[in-house]
Order: structure tokens, then sequence, then C-alpha cells
């Protein structure tokens, strides 16, 4: 066994390899860019050396700077993670040139398995079922249109040295071949350096299940369960599990098998993930080979209670697998559920920024979490937006899936934009716990899945009426604070009773929401036995509070009572609720946490001016990326929703529409160029403005 291990990663699956590592007994090497110099991976390792700048081409994609670093380090192997350089074969054989040990499959199987054409060809080969399609070295536009039109439609474009929903286009008809292909080949070059594409059916609503296999250097070669992971939004997991539901033993015999069979075919070696999709007759056809270690590892480990990092290092080093096929036990169920930096209300856009405050489930034999941060640090726009892979497991898939919404209703962070509350939605859908899905889910259920079906209203009113109630505890606790310092605790400049002359006490609370909009609310306060109770009118609801703070917490009673000409406004609490909520605050800015959902305000002292909505903040920056093209010219007219440029950030592609009809006046950046979150990409003229000049 290695002495001395270097992490060529970092993030969650560097802390993960660490953890493995130390428990072993080996020691550990870290790696850093300029992102990441806090990191907690950095922390956690034993030694740490410095890579370069924020940017993978400048850091964690330096194969021959890491070479240097491990022989410098006195580490005998080097672990790739997922991700980064942990597929590229050219890196593996450099590796076994300069004696280290990767961590991994040969250089010559992560090769074969590349390129998605040629790992067809091998399965077929090796009579592992395939999808039908075009998977030739012929890449020109005729062809591929020609090839496409044979095939029929829908069909599904992809990069051929692709993964991770790179690169990949759905084509419905064949007027859209030809921009699906320029466009899928933008994509692949830029994450792949490689345009080459391939082409095969689309299956409307299969599954997508994968099956881990593991293999050694004494050509023994077994699987470990198959995996669910059909939840999946643009062609990337969101929520994994693990054994894959509803397959009967024969099945999973039958998959697990061919996933050898592939494995063997390529002599493999190390972890690597079989990807099959699942039609609805439980035929199976080959998707591709990863050759490495999955995202979604755990939920493996959970099921077998297995470690595969540490047999990844025991056959890195060549010890022979720990369990025959036969030993493989499956227990219970398992989920992960991805937590990301993202915008579900915004098309998913990756978030970054700062973790102003992360509370996570607590974990125990039931609830598992792999994170790569801690409160305060900052998730950055170089990388995958991931926060945290949340795992729960237990004896059957119905209280497996009861931990995992649990442990979403008790995951608050507060700083960014997050999907927690989409992945609590999913958890928490019938179809789901149904196991009735297929890879369209998402897109099946998305706006049920973004807009829950309970009364959005009724929540938004429950949220703002304790957001209010926060910032009166609030302003006592304070108020409360200053006099215990003060000269003259007896101050009436100390005191937040909102005593008004010959009426009752009124409390004004000013609150900005995330819609950009201004909640005034006026409350007023009655004493009774003792104890202040609020009272606030939203709506066609009167709604009483109490409450007080403790510490992070705000312990709250309310009541809501549906208003009508019969009725008046006196307290009543019959229907009182109490709650405790977990409660962020910032400056201004608070959070208040709701089961899995998060409500942010900023608290105003003074009146603020409310600004209109600006339809032309929808021609700036969403985040920080590159130019790719421009789709229209200066003078074109364009159409409100048209697409006049596309810029790249995190790797995907994301179109610039005009927000109105009009001209193009200009462009501020060209393609190729870098630009800023926020920076304005272009001016459009309304038509109605047009007309105008030219009427003068």
């Amino acid at each position: 066994m290695f002495t001395k291990l270097l992490i060529a990663n970092r993030g969650e699956i560097a802390c993960r390899i660490i953890s493995t590592a130390k428990a072993m007994g080996v020691r550990t090497v870290a790696l850093y860019s300029d992102a990441d110099i806090n990191a907690r991976h950095v922390a956690m390792a034993d030694e740490a050396f410095y890579l370069g700048g924020s940017a993978p081409a400048d850091s964690y994609l330096k194969g021959d700077l890491i070479i240097d670093i491990a022989k410098q380090s006195g580490a005998q192997a080097i672990h790739p993670g997922y991700g980064f350089l942990s597929e590229n074969a050219e890196f593996a054989l450099k590796c076994e040139k300069a004696n280290i040990a990767f961590v991994g499959p040969s250089a010559a199987a992560i090769d074969s398995m590349g390129s998605k054409s040629a790992a067809k060809e091998i399965m077929g080969a090796a009579n592992v079922p395939l999808v039908p399609g075009y998977h030739g070295d012929a890449q020109e536009d005729d062809l591929l249109v020609s090839e496409a039109n044979k095939m029929g439609f829908p069909l599904l474009i992809k990069a051929a040295f692709g993964g991770g929903g790179k690169g990949m286009r759905i084509v419905e008809s064949s007027n859209e071949v030809l921009t699906a292909i320029n466009s899928a080949r933008r994509e692949a070059i830029s994450s792949f350096g490689n345009d080459k594409l391939l082409m095969e059916r689309y299956l409307r609503q299969p599954r997508h299940v994968e099956v881990q296999v593991f293999a050694d250097s004494q050509g023994n070669c077994i699987y470990l369960s198959d995996r669910d992971c059909s939840i999946q939004r643009r062609h990337q997991k969101v929520v994994e599990e693990a054994p894959a539901p509803g397959l009967s033993d024969a099945l999973r015999v039958k998959m697990g098998e061919a996933a050898v069979a592939a494995a063997k075919a390529i002599n493999y070696e190390g972890a690597g993930t079989v990807e099959f999709l699942l039609d609805s007759d439980d035929s199976f056809y080959f998707m591709e080979m990863n050759t490495r270690l999955q995202v979604e590892h755990p939920v493996t480990e959970q099921v077998t209670g297995q470690d595969l990092v540490k047999w990844q290092l025991m056959v890195a080093s060549g010890s022979e697998l720990p369990l025959k096929q036969s030993e493989v036990k499956i227990t219970g169920h398992a989920f992960e559920a991805r937590i990301y930096a993202e915008d579900p209300q915004n098309d998913f856009l990756p978030a970054s920024g700062k973790l102003d405050f992360l509370r996570e489930p607590t974990q125990s034999e039931f609830v598992r979490i792999d994170s790569g941060v801690r409160e305060n640090d900052v998730i950055s726009n170089f990388y995958d937006p991931m926060i945290s892979k949340l795992i729960t497991w237990d004896e059957s898939r119905p209280r497996a899936l009861q931990r995992l919404v649990h442990a979403l209703d008790d995951y608050q962070i507060s700083g960014l934009k997050h999907n927690i509350e989409f992945l609590a939605n999913i958890a928490k859908h019938t179809a789901f716990k149904d196991a009735d899905f297929s890879t369209d889910f998402i897109e099946r259920y998305g706006d049920l899945l973004l807009t829950p079906a309970t009364d959005a209203a009724d929540d938004t009113n429950t949220a703002l009426s304790l957001a209010a109630l926060y910032q009166l505890c609030a302003r006592k606790k304070q108020a409360q604070l200053d006099a215990s310092i003060s000269h003259d605790p007896y101050s009436p400049w100390h005191q937040n009773s909102g005593f008004r002359l010959n009426s009752a006490s009124q409390h004004q609370v000013a609150l900005l929401d995330d819609n950009h909009q201004i909640n005034h609310l006026d409350l007023i306060e009655t004493q009774i036995a003792g104890q202040s109770l609020y009272q606030l009118q939203l709506d066609d609801s009167l709604i009483t509070l109490s409450g007080e703070l403790v510490a992070e917490m705000l312990h709250a009673e309310i009541s809501v009572q549906k208003l009508d000409a019969a009725q008046t406004e006196q307290i009543n609490k019959a229907n009182g609720h109490k709650l405790k909520l977990p409660v962020s605050q910032v400056g201004d800015d608070f959070t208040l946490f709701i089961d899995s959902k998060s409500y942010h305000y900023r608290a105003l002292e003074s009146e603020v001016i409310e600004e209109q909505d600006n339809l032309e903040d929808k021609l700036k920056a969403p985040m920080n990326g590159t130019i790719v093209t421009q789709l229209v010219a200066v003078g074109d007219s364009v159409k409100a929703g048209q697409g006049i440029m596309v810029m790249e950030a995190m790797k995907m592609e994301y179109t610039i529409e005009s927000p109105f009809d009009g001209i193009v006046s200009a462009f501020f950046f060209e393609a190729g160029e870098l630009v800023s979150d926020g920076m304005l990409l272009a001016e459009v003229e309304a038509t109605d403005t047009v007309a105008k000049e030219e009427s003068a």
C-alpha cells in the first residue's frame, strides 16, 4: 500500500478521498488554485501545493506540473477523483512513465472508452446491446444530416468525447439537424477539445440505470449493485438511488453480467461504471462507460457496506478485490441528492457567492453528507457549483425516501441561490414515491416541481408575517441589549414598545423581498397576560403572532383567520400553530427557513423608492463567461424573445434574447471576449422608439 497519496482534484471529492486515505494510514497531498487557497480540502490534507490561477486550465488541468509535485512531495500515487484529469488517457500514461500509480484504469482502457463511437464498436463486439445509431469517423455536415434523416426522429446528437450532458442535443425534426450539429460542435470543442459527434435514436421515456463494476490486476471483475439515475436535468444527474427500483432479480443479473463483459472487453482495472438505457419492455442498451469513480458512488457504498475509495487504493497498489461476486450483499436502499448553488426559478442558472449561513442535517447511520465547503466559504464561478451530496439510507425505499425528505427540510443555506426546495419537491412527488419515472421526469413535471401544489399565496403571506415577527423580536432584543449597557437603561430611546397615546401600540416594518417588492407592514401590539401579541392584515386574512428569539431560532406562534363582513378584528388564537424556525442574518439581510423552503428579505429602515423592472436587464450577462457568437448583425430587426447572441459559462451555452421587438443597434463584445456578471452585452432599440424618431 502507498504511504503517500496526491489528490489531483478539489472540493467534495478531494475531501472524500482524503477521509478514506487517512483512515487507511495514508498521508495526503492536496492541490489548490488561487480560488481554493483557503478551501476545506486544503485544510484537511497533510500538506498542499499551489498550482496557479483559478481557471482549471491554469491549475487543475496542468498535468505535467501535478506529476512534478507528486515527485517533489514523495507521493507514490495520484487519485484524480472525477472531472478534470480523471479520464485523460495522456495524463494516465504520463503517470505510468513517471512510475507513479494512477488510481484508475490504464491509459489504454481510458482511451478506448474516451470516444463514444469507438466504445460502441468495442461493446458491439463484446455482445453488449447497443442503441441503433451512427458512430463513424466521417463528420461532414451533409453526411451527418443524411444519416440523421435515415435514422428517423427523435434522435440524440452527442459529443463523441463528451460527458456530463455537454455537447448533447435532442433533435425532433429534419430542419433542426444542422443547427443542433453546429451548437453541439461548439460546446464539444470548448468542453473537451474535440468536436467529433455521434448520433443515435432517442428513446422517449427510458430509465437511466448504471452498474458499478470493479476489476483488479489479477483478472477478477465483479459488479456491485445497480443505480437508477433517471432524475436528470439537461442530462445532468440530480437524484440517484441504489438499487434501481422495480428490476427483477433476473434483469439485475443480466445487466450486471453485461457490465462485467464491457469491462473485460477493455481489460479494465479499478472502479468503473457502465451506463445503460432501460426501455419500458426491460430491453437495455449500452450508453457509455465512465472510467472513474462516479459522483453517485455513495449510494452503492451505503447498500453494499463497502468503501469504494478504499477498494480503489487497494487495487491500484496491486491487491485483489476484497470480495467475490457471490459475497456481494445488498442491504436496504439509499438516495443521493446533489445540493447545488443554482437558481431553479431562473432556468437553473449557476450561482456563485459566499455561504453566509450553512446548517447541515445531523449525520448518522441513516444520513451522510459528502461536502467540500464550510460556512463562509465561497462558491466560485470557475468550477462546478456543487455544494454537497446528501445521502440517506434505510432498510426499505419508502423509509430511505422519508429520511431524504426530512434531511432536506433540515438543510439550511443562505447567501446564494440553491436547489434544496426543488430537490424536496422531487422527493415528495407522488410519481417519484411510486418509482414511476423516466429520464424526462423533470421535464414532464417541471412546473409542479418549481411551484408545488400548496397555496403559494398563503405560504408567502405566512413567511412574510413571520419575517415581520422576527424583525420585532430582533428590535426588542437589541433594545434590551442597548439598555443593559447604557448609563440610563430606562431612557425612552431604549424602548421598543410601539407606544401611542390613546391608541394601541403600533409597529411598522418594511421588507424588501427577492421579487424586488417592498412590503410595508403595520402590526398592532396587544399585551395579554404579559405576552406581546401582534396582529396584521394581509389580503383577506387576519394574522396573529407571538414569539421570541432563542439564539438562531425564532420560536413563534401564528394563527390565521379569514375575514368576512360578519367578522371583527379581534385576537383569535383558536388555530394557533407553534413552530421553531432557523434564521440567518447578515447585515440587513435575513433568511427564514420553513421546512425545505427559504425566504430571504432585506429590512429597510427608511422609505425606499421601488425600481421598475428594467427589460434591458435581459441584455446583461447573467454571470461571468465568454461570448461564443453573435446570432444577428447590427441593424437587424428582431422579435421579443429572439436569440441575438450566445455566451458560455461553466461549460454550458446560454442564449441572450431580445427583451422586445426592435433593431439591434450595438454589440459591446465580440466572440471570444470575457464578460463579467451584469455587463451590458448589446443594445436593442425598441420598435416604437424607432418609429417615433422617424416620424419626428
